[in-house]
């Protein structure tokens, strides 16, 4: 019988948000996680890449889930990491849980091209690319491999922000100054690590037709407040007594809330901090059925009835500019995003999703990994 799952080739730079979405795509029914490229970020790749290899050793994914090397730096800059006081020195800073891997990253052959081997394996229009860190390796496989845009079903990525009251999501606000991005006034930390790279998908039209983009106006919907840390420390039948604890949920948690304090005290956002590479993973679900889907609203939900029809926008980044220029209030990698007429093809941008079954499936992945890898879902003594 055909394996009905969908199956993805996972992209990321982990980073406390990548750990949930390699967690979710590896724990998911309905998805099959073809492999995991690695590529700098949230830290130097040699860091991103261990702890990719972390992650798996610690949901018990080693020997299953391979992970291939990708790009150090951006198609034609410099590489740009994320500022430690955002994910720490190792990128995912926060916990002593972390094991150390078991199996270590493939060197046989380049992630793009391992990427693209397991994509061509697949039957067409089945196979999704999912990237949560800067959009080099993906850009790059495309670039090399331009047969694999007609082969893919989709390319979903974390990115990006809008603006303008897209969503009613609070982006933040530094130095008293509210900001559209995460790392400069208009820029979210992805795009702007390597715009080149953004624009080269968006301006590829067969490719951005077959693109989600999932901005920062959509994950700063999506908070992990004290009541959905405790949802993923005790489980949905758990009690605040210990019992239901274990060390991986432990070390979860414990990554959230040192990412709840850095996004405290530099974003000013204290509900909780936006677990944001998920949902890039979750979009991916769209139209497998309701069992398994988590819906995402593809038009304004507070437009009223009779308006929901689908978006769909093209998508152009600003390129001019350096890093620096960034900082000193350039806009250089922002994202500018254009309403296309009804029917017309182009990126798709959701503006909302189902919140609280997106918490629900997430806990029910950590349920899964806890039961499939018995020495590290051991139960902690209170």
């Amino acid at each position: 019988m055909a394996d009905a799952r969908v199956p993805v080739w996972l992209d990321c730079d982990p980073g406390h948000d990548d750990t949930f979405a390699i967690l979710l795509a590896a724990y998911h029914p309905a998805i099959r996680i073809l492999g995991l490229s690695t590529v700098f970020g949230n830290a130097s790749l040699e860091k991103t890449t261990l702890n990719a290899c972390s992650i798996l050793t610690a949901i018990g994914k080693a020997h299953d889930i391979p992970v291939y090397i990708g790009a150090s730096q951006a198609l034609f800059r410099p590489p740009m990491h994320a500022p430690t006081d955002i994910h720490g020195e190792s990128g995912l800073d926060g916990t002593d849980l972390l094991p150390k891997p078991l199996v270590p990253a493939n060197t046989s052959i380049p992630a793009i091209d391992a990427a693209a081997a397991a994509l061509k394996a697949e039957k067409p229009g089945t196979a999704w690319v999912v990237a949560t860190g800067s959009f080099t390796n993906a850009a790059a496989l495309f670039l090399e491999y331009p047969e694999l845009v007609g082969h893919i079903k989709g390319l979903s990525l974390m990115g990006g922000a809008i603006g303008g009251g897209f969503t009613p999501a609070v982006l933040g606000n530094v130095d008293g100054v509210p900001r559209i991005g995460n790392w400069s006034q208009f820029a979210e930390f992805n795009v702007l690590a390597d715009p080149e790279a953004a624009a080269s998908i968006f301006s590829n039209k067969p490719l951005a037709a077959k693109t989600t983009l999932i901005p920062l106006d959509v994950t700063h919907l999506v908070l992990t407040t004290s009541e959905v840390r405790d949802l993923l420390l005790y489980g949905r039948d758990g009690e605040k007594t210990g019992t239901g604890k274990t060390t991986l949920r432990v070390m979860l948690v414990e990554l959230l809330m040192f990412f709840a304090k850095t996004y405290s005290d530099v974003f000013g956002i204290t509900e909780g901090p936006p677990l944001h590479d998920p949902l890039a993973v979750a979009a991916v679900l769209t139209g497998v059925g309701e069992q398994h889907e988590i819906p995402f609203a593809d038009f304004d939900t507070s437009a009223g009835p009779g308006l929901n029809h689908r978006e769909r926008y093209d998508v152009t980044i600003v390129t001019e500019g350096s890093y620096e220029d960034a900082k000193n209030g350039a806009r250089t990698g922002q994202v500018v995003a254009c309403l296309l007429p009804p029917g017309e093809e182009g990126v798709r941008i959701p503006r909302n999703l189902d919140i609280p079954l997106f918490w629900k499936v997430l806990e029910e992945c950590v349920s899964r990994a806890d039961a499939a890898n018995a020495s590290i879902s051991a139960p902690l003594d209170t």
